[in-house]
């Protein structure tokens, strides 16, 4: 008997969970002329005075740091900074891995990243090629090629619908029709059951619980040599946001991989178990 092959969608945050870092801060807000601390105290600052988004709050001090600095801030600007970006141990090579290992099983694995970040520096990164499609924030830039405004923010509520488009297989970041259709859940290309988020704090809190209400898979990374990002975890763990914690080492020997994997292999089996099933009440 031949079984349909599940989709399974591995759905990354980007920073404190492939990289240990804010994005920002590998080079580009130095370019900018700022240091790191004073850089989000002057955002941070914008968003509590003005009630602003704290995305937008931090999109608006990069247009104004670049233009006071007098750097045209275009995309192939931006570009330079991700392949800066560190990642954590195994990150470049577990795509490959994790992407065997289901196929061993009959599964296919798609990677995913709904991030605060830029897609200018994600897309840029020696990962980008990766992911099937990634969700974040990006500029909107002038006829000369200068960014000018945001096209995309994505705070952490936002980034919820994202989830729902994984799901449908929508990959318009701009679509706001067909993510609202009604489906059946054996309509849709990827169930929530078939889906695997990783994050690494309260920012990830609402994609967390969203995954995990409807039963698919949520898991806390944290680093081990870092007590907040531990005590984090454990939290997220004990008030139910997540199913796993995880320490970020995405080698073959690490917790990640044990855990996704086990997680491949439960999705595998209840995907057959579905099916036969449905054969045997036609």
């Amino acid at each position: 008997m031949s079984l349909k092959k599940p989709i399974v969608a591995l759905i990354y945050d980007f920073d404190g969970t492939l990289s240990p870092a804010n994005m920002q801060e590998y080079g580009l807000i130095q370019a900018l002329g700022n240091t790191v601390p004073n850089f989000w105290s002057v955002s941070n600052g914008l968003g509590a005075d003005k009630s602003m988004c704290s995305v937008l709050a931090y999109m608006k001090v990069m247009v104004d740091e670049a233009a006071r600095m007098g750097i045209p801030l275009t995309r192939s600007f931006l570009e330079q900074f991700g392949p800066q970006i560190e990642l954590f141990k195994g990150v470049k090579k577990w795509f490959r891995l994790i992407n065997s290992y289901g196929a061993s099983k009959g599964v296919k694995v798609e990677h995913y990243v709904i991030s605060s970040g830029l897609t200018e520096l994600i897309e840029s990164t020696s990962i980008a090629k990766e992911f099937k499609k990634v969700f974040a924030c990006s500029f909107l830039y002038d006829a000369d090629g200068i960014a000018r405004w945001p096209a995309v923010a994505v705070d952490y509520t936002a980034k919820t619908q994202f989830l729902f488009k994984i799901s449908k297989g929508i990959m318009d970041i701009s679509d706001n029709k067909l993510v609202n259709d009604s489906r059946r859940d054996e309509d849709k290309r990827i169930p929530f059951t078939n889906m695997i988020y990783f994050g690494d704090g309260e920012t990830d809190v609402p994609c967390m619980k969203i995954v995990k209400m409807f039963d698919g898979n949520s898991i806390a990374i944290y680093q081990k040599d870092n007590p907040k990002k531990v005590a984090t975890a454990r939290k997220l763990l004990n008030q139910g946001r997540v199913n796993f914690i995880c320490d970020a080492d995405y080698s073959p020997h690490g917790e990640i991989f044990e855990t996704v994997s086990s997680i491949i292999d439960k999705i595998k089996a209840e995907s057959n178990y579905f099916l036969m099933q449905k054969k045997t009440r036609q």
